[in-house]
């Protein structure tokens, strides 16, 4: 499952529910990302998306990492618009045979996440607001799993 949400969620909750009834799954694996306040430079964040393309594009990268994997399943929930500080912001839970899969998958979804979902992202802070773009490191994680596929 995709989701876009403007409204706060429980990852504990989202995780009970992703987790239940999963008797053949051997393993669950979950990454929530939360908000930082930057030294109190950042006083929100703001994630834009277009409703029904940017659930598309993420569901395309779901698809490749449960083929990728071997998934059972996996769920992605995402906020969009104002997010304060402390607050989550993704939640992706994948469900495989081993754990193994498992976390590779959770880690392969935030690395496309992150640096290829169609998102939109700004910080505001005292002062003022700048769109942040995906940096260096980013560049870097996602290129590895390039290289693995090369192989």
């Amino acid at each position: 499952m995709i989701r876009l949400t403007f409204d706060p969620f429980d990852p504990g909750a989202l995780l009970t529910e992703f987790a239940k009834g999963r008797s053949e799954t051997g393993a669950v694996a979950t990454f929530t990302g939360i908000a930082r306040a930057e030294a109190g430079a950042t006083v929100a964040l703001e994630l834009e998306a277009y409703p029904g393309f940017t659930e598309g594009e993420i569901g395309k990268i779901a698809a490749g990492a449960k083929a990728r994997f071997g998934l059972d399943d996996c769920e992605i929930v995402h906020r969009i618009g104002r997010i304060a500080p402390g607050e989550p912001v993704v939640f992706v839970a994948t469900a495989a045979r081993h754990r193994r899969a498992a976390f590779e998958a959770c880690d392969f979804l935030m690395d496309y996440l992150k640096s290829k979902a169609p998102f939109w992202k700004k910080e505001h802070g005292p002062d003022g607001a700048r769109w942040v773009e995906p940096g260096d490191q980013d560049h870097a994680d996602i290129a590895r799993w390039d290289k693995e596929t090369s192989r």
